[in-house]
């Protein structure tokens, strides 16, 4: 696990990049529905082979489909969601970047966890850090409230998500886990796209390779990473490292996409660098 924080967010962050190339040649919703199908036909196969241990009662299946519900359904709908009524990306990373804030504000009452001074202004900082490069790299603007209300409702529910692990996830194999929320995922997004879009797609290398990785990087190995730190660790040092996301994003946009890097962009970087490290050490 100790490499852990530094994959998922390498991961995690090139999954943006990802998104966007693969944008350019499907609708929102039918491009989640995409890799949702494409995540569970690598899953489904694994598992007959390798044959895993599935949970061992009924209660452990709930608290997988409430995950999925929460992290693989809402989370990402939402956010699709208000890009489709005209958020801008930038606002959307705003408002998601709460997230760790949300989480070090319940986790002494959800996870048992106490939050010390040295913690929180590590958060504050990595707040600030994100911000500075949201604000530096995009336009920040609320173009309608039912774009702004999704948004807020997928900061939410990845809250929400992430607590729910903490609280009542267990020790499953990954490939029973996830095959169990992509599953849950699928089900819950197909009619958006059935009732919201065409579902017409450009079968384009572009989007086969952007789909290929969404779903073995992003969806299989990083979601698996993020749900075993969370399990491991404390809930609020690990989200923590989501203040790391929209940096991540932007450098490695810069080096595939060739997008613009402001220097305010570098600084807000460091800011977030050092906040997440100030919020994430182990005091000895």
């Amino acid at each position: 696990m100790r490499f852990a924080p530094f994959i998922f967010l390498l991961l995690w962050s090139s999954g943006f990049t990802a998104l966007k190339l693969g944008l350019l040649d499907a609708e929102p919703f039918t491009f989640l529905a995409l890799r949702y199908v494409a995540a569970v036909a690598v899953l489904v196969p694994l598992t007959l082979l390798m044959r895993p241990r599935w949970p061992a009662t009924r209660v452990q299946f709930l608290h997988l489909a409430v995950i999925g519900v929460l992290v693989q359904a809402f989370y990402f709908s939402m956010t699709y969601l208000s890009l489709r009524l005209g958020l801008g990306a930038g606002t959307v990373a705003l408002v998601t970047s709460l997230q760790p804030i949300l989480v070090a504000l319940a986790a002494p009452s959800v996870a048992k966890e106490r939050v010390e001074a040295s913690r929180w202004l590590g958060l504050l900082l990595g707040l600030a850090g994100a911000m500075v490069t949201i604000v530096a790299k995009s336009s920040v603007e609320v173009t309608s409230a039912a774009a702004l209300g999704a948004a807020v409702l997928a900061l939410l529910a990845l809250t929400a998500g992430t607590l729910y692990e903490k609280r009542f996830g267990s020790a499953q194999h990954p490939l029973t886990s996830n095959l169990v929320q992509y599953a849950v995922g699928l089900v819950v997004v197909a009619p958006f796209a059935l009732s919201l879009e065409t579902m017409h797609v450009h079968w384009t290398p572009t989007l086969i390779g952007s789909l290929a990785y969404l779903v073995l990087c992003n969806s299989l190995v990083a979601m698996t990473l993020l749900f075993a730190m969370i399990r491991a660790g404390q809930v609020s040092r690990v989200s923590s490292l989501f203040f790391l996301v929209p940096p991540g994003a932007a450098l490695v946009a810069w080096i595939v996409l060739g997008e613009h890097m402001p220097p305010m962009a570098w600084a807000g970087f460091a800011l977030a660098a050092i906040g997440v490290w100030l919020a994430t050490r182990r005091r000895i």
